[in-house]
């Protein structure tokens, strides 16, 4: 959106100073200069297209493809990325024994289940909601990223 920001590391374990804005110590973490501190990526995403917008990348309110980006963006995390954290500690932390156990077969095979979803709603068309990229796209993307570069 061309909007200016700054990006900043967070050191792991997170810092007490960290902390004290973003309890969790989650990332990401937004902060705005209005006093906004959120830390859910897609709370994230809806919030700087509603206050900064208006933006392509989340149609108005009287757009019929508002919907499908609504819950393609909500899809992105909740089906894929979700799964995402126990997985990826499953994989890089977990004894070898229990890399592959019933619950990270089981999320994989969820995964498995959203991607195809995913790839049923695109079709033969360019983006998830439309002819342009939307916050859908970024989301569903995103997760597939990181899939993606957790098992290269």
């Amino acid at each position: 959106m061309g909007l200016p920001y700054r990006f900043e590391t967070v050191s792991f374990p997170p810092s007490a100073a960290y902390r004290a804005l973003n309890p969790l110590g989650s990332v990401p973490f937004l902060q705005d200069d209005s006093g906004v501190a959120i830390n859910e990526s897609i709370a994230m995403m809806l919030y700087v297209a509603q206050k900064y917008g208006p933006t392509p990348l989340l149609p108005g309110t009287d757009d019929p493809t508002l919907g499908r980006v609504l819950q393609m963006t909500v899809f992105g995390e909740a089906a894929i990325g979700a799964e995402m954290n126990s997985l990826l500690a499953a994989h890089f932390a977990a004894p070898e024994a229990d890399k592959r156990n019933w619950s990270v077969r089981t999320q994989e095979a969820r995964i498995g289940q959203a991607m195809a979803y995913a790839a049923d709603m695109l079709g033969d068309g360019p983006f998830l909601a439309g002819a342009d990229v939307t916050l859908a796209d970024i989301s569903v993307s995103c997760a597939l990223g990181i899939w993606k570069g957790a098992h290269s």
